[in-house]
């Protein structure tokens, strides 16, 4: 049996080891993304901001939950984003539909996450 991808047959701590540059590697690609490095700019941001305005160790981290899962998702979106490019640069129906769908999904985590930043910043100077 041939391997393409050696990484398959790492075991163990080799494995972990090489997994995590690879995940470094991922971070850098998404730091290319201007959409990335504006949340990830943000969310720098706002993370002193939700030890200010949480009560408890859970609220801190929904807060902070909310910035990392709308990071995920984008680079997710990116990552949809440079297959569909990879297969071909011509406009296609179905390469519009899965490009909408990682946009889409960014948004709702967006949107999900200024719900709850919004929420914990009412209770926190209002209620």
């Amino acid at each position: 049996m041939t391997f393409v991808n050696k990484q398959k047959q790492r075991k163990g701590l080799s494995r972990l080891w090489h997994a995590a540059g690879y995940s470094v590697h991922g971070l850098k690609a998404g730091w290319t993304e201007a959409a990335f490095r504006l949340e990830a700019v943000v969310a720098l941001v706002l993370t002193p901001v939700a030890f200010w305005i949480a009560r408890n160790w859970a609220e801190v981290a929904l807060l902070l939950g909310s910035l990392v899962l709308v990071l995920v998702i984008e680079l997710l979106n990116s990552a949809i984003e440079t297959v569909v490019d990879r297969v071909g640069p011509e406009w296609h129906l179905l390469s519009k539909k899965a490009k909408d769908l990682g946009s889409a999904a960014t948004l709702l985590a967006m949107l999900l996450s200024g719900g709850i930043w919004l929420a914990a910043l009412y209770h926190a100077l209002l209620g």
